[in-house]
């Protein structure tokens, strides 16, 4: 089993992800997207994985902070900004195969593993 967690060791509910995908036996790949943000293909693909489209996955005061004009950008606009600007993305992500779920709370990622 291959899982990813797009991951913000700053955040609460991403460190209690990763505690919760750990306890499962599972060693995550874990990528630190404020340091290493997804392209655009590949926030894409994970948008796909979750069924959800670039405004349900925005930090919307991150998102206002970094300048970025919701009402103002199309899916694909706005899939750039998130690329320009990781610290609107919402947290964390985890990916396993062709499944993806958000840490919102952090046992919704459990179905996937």
């Amino acid at each position: 089993m291959s899982v990813t967690i797009y991951h913000n060791p700053r955040c609460s509910k991403s460190r209690t992800t990763l505690e919760l995908i750990r306890d499962k036996g599972i060693d995550p790949h874990i990528v630190e997207y404020l340091v290493t943000p997804p392209s655009v293909a590949e926030l894409k693909d994970i948008l796909v994985k979750l069924g959800k489209s670039a405004s349900d996955i925005v930090r919307k005061k991150e998102a206002k902070e970094e300048g970025i004009d919701l009402d103002a950008l199309d899916e694909d606009s706005l899939i750039e900004a998130l690329v320009a600007h990781p610290r609107a993305i919402e947290r964390p992500i985890v990916i396993n195969g062709a499944k993806a779920a958000m840490g919102r709370p952090p046992e919704s990622v459990l179905d996937i593993l």
